[in-house]
This record gives structure tokens, sequence and C-alpha cells, in this order.
């Protein structure tokens, strides 16, 4: 029993002195915060954001199996080249996990040459931390309105470039602010078959309101003139639905009204919107307005 006790007793000693021994070694070393590398913040590295870009970039062409003038990968080399630092060709929402990035454009070709609708996310210039894509797009994203001074604040632009296919180069034509910080889902190409006009959808998710945000971009005086803007949504308890009220060349919408008990959500009323000049009135109230 004594050499039992005394075994014990003499395991116990060495745990101690060898715990002791590391304990040592951690107060004699650095503590967090004293040196430069546990104060580093790659979101507000400059030439660390631009080094991760230019690496994207060659894994893309690594994975791309056909290229030509003007393409997706010349874009993106174009935006690190003529942007201010922070910026980005924002990518669609992921699908699943491991899909492979897909740039948000939009190719258009006509008799007068190669043109590309982007979605560009440029960095607050007044904010020393630049955006970073994961923080941007997806539904997790959405919320980023909620803390964007923590993660860096993006602004979204709409941006028609026309593509110089001999210097494979671009020249940017207009670009259209998107009022959101994050969440973009995705790009398309649609029509408004009321008056056969072409118009650009770009897609956010809203997670706060289990829904989602369309910023309709109409080309009501042609392509190359800066696009007319209407939003249109839809969540739990949130509707918004465009419809032409007054025959003229702009889409105007409706907006549906709901009474949340927290048990039933029910369509209580809805109200109609028309553009004028430069707002959206309210047919009803026309004290009530709306900038899109």
């Amino acid at each position: 029993m004594n050499k039992i006790v005394f075994s014990l007793f003499l395991l116990l000693s060495i745990f101690a002195f060898t715990a002791g021994g590391c304990s040592d070694k951690v107060d004699k070393g650095s503590k967090v915060g004293d040196t430069e590398a546990d104060n580093y913040d790659v979101s507000k590295d400059t030439q660390r954001d631009m080094s991760i870009q230019e690496y994207n970039i060659q894994e893309r062409k690594k994975l791309a199996t056909v290229r030509f003038a003007c393409d997706t990968i010349a874009l993106m080399e174009y935006v690190l080249a003529n942007y201010p630092e922070g910026t980005y060709l924002v990518d669609f929402d992921r699908t699943f996990t491991y899909n492979i990035p897909k740039s948000a454009v939009i190719y258009q070709k006509n008799n007068e040459g190669q043109y590309v609708f982007g979605i560009i996310a440029k960095s607050w210039s007044h904010d020393p931390r630049l955006i970073e894509m994961k923080n941007i797009v997806g539904y997790d994203a959405s919320y980023i309105d909620l803390d964007s001074t923590e993660l860096g604040t993006a602004f979204f632009y709409l941006t028609l470039f026309k593509g110089n296919e001999k210097e494979n180069t671009f020249d940017t034509l207009w670009e259209a602010g998107i009022p959101s910080h994050g969440g973009f889902n995705n790009l398309t190409l649609e029509k408004w078959e009321k008056k056969k006009m072409p118009y650009v959808k770009a897609n956010f998710h809203y997670a706060q309101g289990i829904g989602h945000f369309d910023y309709n971009f109409f080309f009501v005086d042609g392509m190359l003139k800066k696009p007319h803007l209407l939003l249109t949504y839809e969540g739990i308890n949130f509707k918004r639905i465009m419809t032409d009220a007054n025959g003229d060349k702009y889409p105007d919408y409706i907006e549906f009204k709901y009474l949340d008990t927290g048990e039933r959500i029910t369509v209580l009323d809805s109200v109609t919107f028309i553009w004028k000049d430069t707002c959206y009135f309210n047919t009803r109230n026309p004290k009530q307005f709306r900038y899109y």
C-alpha cells in the first residue's frame, strides 16, 4: 500500500514539475499584442489585398478552358488595375460550397462591339477596413447592414463596360449605384413584356425578413444611357411588385400592406406608386414618395 502511495506521489510530482516548466516558457515569451504579427490586420493591408486578387486571377486562368478577347478574366484584371484598392468584380453566390466561383457579368454583342454588364463592389474610402468577397456575397452576408463597420462597407454598382478587343481592355460607359451593402445573389437579363423593354435584375438575399430584394435597371433610353432603377421585393410580411399604372415608358409598382400578429400574417391593403419626374409618388397620398 505504501509503495502504491509513493508511486502516485512521485507521478504527481513529475507532472507538477513538467507543467511548471511549460508555464515558465510561456511567461518568458511574448504576450498577446506585443508583436507586429499579433496586431496585423490583413483587411487593412492594401498590398496584401491586391496580391490575393492577383493570385485568384491566376487561379482562374488555370481553370479556364476557353479564353477570348475581353473575357471575364480580362475584366477582372482591368478592375484590379484601374479601380481604387478594395474593389472587386463580384461573384455570384455559390449554389454549392465547392462550386467554382462565377463572376456576375452579362455579355451583350452588337454591330458596335462587345459590351459587358458587371457588378462592381467598392470599399468605402473613409473606412480603413477593405471589404472581402465572403462578407458581401451570399445569404449570411445580407446581415452585414447590422455590423458593416466591423466588416468594411461595400458600395455596389451595376456597371456597363465596352470591350476593346484589339487591346484586350475596356472602357467604362456608366455605373449605377445599388442601394445595398451585402447579400448579393445573382444577376440576370430580363424583359418587361408589357413594353418589350430589356432590363437587368440584381438579386440580393434579405435574411432578416426571410426574403429578397430585386434591383431592376430599365433601359428606358437605350442600353448606352444610365438606366432607371425600380426596387421590388418579397418576404414573409412585405411585398412590392412591378406594374404599368399609367402607360408611360417607366415601370410603376404596387406595395402591399400586411398585418403581422406573430401568429398570423394577413394582407390588409395595397397601394400603387407612379413615377413622376424624379420620384415614385403614392397615388393616394402624394406627400409620400420613394426614389426607386
